[in-house]
Parts: C-alpha cells; structure tokens; sequence
C-alpha cells in the first residue's frame, strides 16, 4: 500500500472530482459517510453523549456531515464550532446549513476558553478541528481546548488524522495534539502514522477507501510503502514439490559466547523455522553441547577458543552468512568479522554485536559486500549513523548511508522500517509481547533463511520482518504480549508462513 503526501492527495481529489464528475462536496459527502457507518456499526444505537468538535475547514465539514447522520439515526449529538478563524471553507459552510435542517440543537460556538464544554470520562468526542492541510503548530486558547479533550479521558475517534499532527514533518517540541484512541483516515495512510515519535497520537488505525481515483493512486510516485499480508503474500515463492534440502540454502550462522549462546541457537531456530535447507553456526567451544542438544537439526562447528570467537572459517561454504549475536565486541571478534567481510563475496546478515563492531570499526563498513542486510534497534542505529532531531531527519540519514554504501537496513521498532536507497518499506505486523529478549535474534534468522532459499536481500528483509510479526502475533493470540518468549516467536514461524498460501 502507498503512502502519500499531503500534496499528493489533495491532487488525487482533484483528478478524483474532475474523472468522476463529483463535486468536493460530494466527495466529502462520501467520505464522511463511511466514517459515520463504521460508527454506527460499532456503537450500534447506544445512548452514549456525542461530542463533535469541528473546525471551519474541510475537516470540520467531514465532522458536520457525521454529525448529520448521527443525529438522523436518534444519536445524542452536540456539535461544537472550534471558531479560530472568520474564512470558512465552502463545502463547510454548506454542510453548517444541512446540519440545522435536521436538529433543533443549533452547533455551539467555541471562541474562548469560557466557551470549552464539560466533557466526562464515558462521553465519544469526534475529533474533526484540523485535518492533512495543517501547516503550523495549534496555538492560544485552541491549544488549551485539545488539552482539555485530552485531560478529559473520553473515548477520542480522529477523522483523517489527530488535530495537531502535520503530516509530511515532525511536530515541534510541547506541540498540542490531540490523543486518539482510533483514527479513521482516508484512502491512503500517513508516514506520521508509523513513526516511533507520532505513532502513539493515533491509537488504532483503520483506513477507509474513499473511491479516489485508481488510475491516479496506481500512477503516483511514492517511496513509501506500508507492508500487509496482501503484500507479503505477492512476495512469496511456494514450493515445488520435487525439491531437496540442497535447493533451501546453507545457513551459517556466526557468533555467542560464554553466557551468550542463547542468541545464536535462536537465530539458528528461526532460519530453520522459515526453511533453510541446511543450517551450520560456528561458536566458541563453551556452546558445543548446548547446540547439540537443544537444536539437533543444526550442525555445529567451534572455535578454537573456548569463550569467544577467534576468526571465520573461510573454508566454509555457505549460501549466506549471519554475523554477530551474543559475540562480544572484543579485538577477536572484530578480527572475525574482518576475516568474514575479506572473505566473501555474497550479501551477509549483520546484527547486534556485529553492528557495535562495525559502529566501532567505520573501515569495515566498506567491506560490506552490496545488498548486506544490517539489523539495528534505535540504539546500534544511532553508534552506526550518530544523532538526529527528529523521526523524518532519521529516515534521511538512514537512506543517505544505505545509498552510500549500496546496502539495505532494516530499522526495528513497534513498526520496522526496511530501507534500501530512497525506498522505504513500512512493516505493520507484530505487537508490543515482541518486545522481549531475543526477538531480534529471532529476525536474522528470518531474513538469513530467505536469503539462503534465493530470495533478493531486499525481498528477503521485506516479507521476514512481515512475518516475523506475524509468528509474534500469532504467539501473542495464545500466550497474552506479557508471555511471549523469542523461542515462541521462532516455533511460530511455520504457521505464519502458511497463512501466506492457505
């Protein structure tokens, strides 16, 4: 799915009207329409007060028309008129009309604070102030009214996006916002609706699709892209029948250490889970029985050293090679992961110490062979890139150092971002039970399978953090968020790539 900018929808309304021969106001009609039928469905009658703040634009006239419906369906509506301005959109000003057609109860006028309502705690207030168009920060006494619905603690439904948020740039430091519980936005979603800063301002998130116009939507440029399973099931390759283990790839997985083979025999777990054909993991001696015991499908070959790893086994052949779980960030392990890069040629997984190590060590990123996969959270990103301001300035210094060095990074989080050159992949599957130790452990092994089995790095980055989410929420439907472990997000993988074909 597409994400586009606030410019690009505007120009998809516009070519929406003139194809369709729709007025603006019809399509608002539309619009708000299905916002008041997913209502409906939800609230189904039930007497619960109704607060609807509008603002004077198209927002706050998507927000008349829901009032409309409302109270046409014997809903307790009052409707409040965030008056901050004298200019009122067209398509406003005749749904204000429409409204007092249909009700007695004329919209109230907020001008001040004197003016705010008392809203409790079991009232559904509809957010509908400020909409996409927002260029700059809410301020003065309408400020005051977004904390006051957010002081409130009723239930908050965002129409299009939660007042307050910009969609294309960060907001600034103390900006009013209001606090959704669920957002119904239109057609397409907003990068801001992802993004670890501005995330939680949305709450649960449904897109509505509208009817822009297909044709425009399936022309348009955009180097964002949110990550369904629609998506993932496009990504994946079904097996033949007449295949052997030979023909799913040799993984090799590298690292652990003393108190840390944990890590490796996870990774090690996932990439058989998702399908390797064959999976070796070279570790220090202290992990060998470890190894054998718990994951007897793997094979195993040690190092010299007993706690630590010493060097790679260049005369190993393997299909693709994962690097750095629970390997330590020692002078020895930095000379293995040295041998590694001087020794091969084919993309190779980079994850957690093998990150601080690069981060440490910059002359080894030049070694990264083109269309390496590195792995980082928030804080091995920032040792590999350093600092930023902001969520959008992030995302550039992560395409400019992925450009740089003709490489994919997928930055984790609540939604991981995969990042290769300009394109950015927005990952929406998981749950808040994945953030637990070994996750991430569990997700190299993912992408180093798909890698192994011949699917394009990027490919392979794209539908494996897909599913590993996937197994996490499918982890979470049994064992509650508080009770997955990383080796049930590892088992689950199975299941979740069966949902891709069944």
């Amino acid at each position: 799915m597409k994400i586009l900018s606030a410019e690009q929808l505007s120009q998809a309304d516009k070519e929406t009207i003139k194809k369709q021969e729709i007025s603006s106001e019809g399509l608002m009609e539309r619009a708000a329409t299905l916002v008041f039928n997913e209502i409906h469905k939800r609230l189904e009658g039930a007497p619960i007060p109704i607060k609807i703040f509008c603002g004077i634009g198209n927002n706050g006239g998507d927000g008349l028309v829901i009032a409309r419906h409302l109270v046409q369906h014997g809903y307790h509506v009052n409707v409040y008129i965030v008056n901050y301005s004298d200019k009122r959109s067209d398509d406003f000003l005749s749904n204000y009309e429409k409204l007092k057609e249909v009700t007695d109860d004329w919209p109230e006028m907020i001008k001040n604070e004197a003016n705010f309502p008392e809203i409790r705690t079991g009232d559904f207030v509809i957010d509908a102030i400020f909409g996409i168009g927002l260029n700059r920060p809410i301020e003065g006494w309408v400020a005051k009214l977004v904390e006051h619905i957010n002081n409130s603690q009723a239930f908050t439904l965002a129409i299009d996006m939660p007042s307050g948020l910009f969609s294309d740039k960060a907001p600034g430091e103390n900006a009013s916002i209001i606090e959704a519980d669920f957002t119904l936005s239109f057609q397409t979603p907003k990068l801001v609706f992802f993004l670890p800063a501005t995330m939680d301002y949305v709450g649960n998130l449904q897109i509505l699709d509208i009817g822009l116009d297909k044709q425009f939507l399936a022309k348009v440029d955009s180097n964002y892209r949110l990550i369904n399973k629609e998506e993932a099931i496009q990504l994946y390759k079904p097996r033949k029948t007449n295949t052997h283990k030979g023909d799913y790839g040799h993984a090799l997985i590298i690292g652990g250490s003393y108190g840390k083979i944990g890590s490796v025999l996870l990774t090690a777990t996932s990439a058989l889970r998702t399908g390797s054909g064959l999976c070796s993991l070279y570790i220090p001696k202290c992990g060998y029985d470890i190894v054998q015991t718990a994951l007897p499908e793997a094979m195993v070959l040690t190092d010299k050293e007993n706690h630590l790893l010493n060097a790679y086994p260049n005369t190993f052949d393997a299909d693709v090679v994962c690097f750095g779980m629970g390997v330590g960030t020692s002078n020895k392990a930095k000379a293995a992961l040295e041998d590694l890069l001087n020794s091969v040629n084919s993309p190779v997984v980079i994850d957690a110490d093998g990150l601080n190590l690069l981060a440490q060590n910059k002359s080894l990123i030049d070694l990264l062979p083109e269309n390496s996969v590195l792995t980082p959270h928030p804080g091995e990103l920032q040792r590999l890139i350093g600092s930023w301001k902001d969520d959008f300035e992030k995302l550039e210094l992560v395409r400019s150092f992925s450009k740089k060095y003709k490489i994919i990074v997928v930055v984790k989080g609540a939604h991981s971002f995969i990042i290769q050159g300009d394109n950015v992949y927005i990952n929406n599957s998981g749950n808040p039970g994945m953030a637990t130790a070994g996750s991430g452990d569990v997700l190299s092994g993912v992408i180093t399978s798909l890698i192994g089995q011949g699917y394009d790095p990027v490919i392979a980055s794209i539908l494996g953090v897909f599913l590993h989410g996937r197994s996490g929420d499918i982890a979470a439907k049994e064992m509650g968020f508080e009770g997955v472990l990383a080796g049930e997000i590892a088992s689950n993988m199975g299941k979740a790539i069966k949902e891709l074909y069944t």
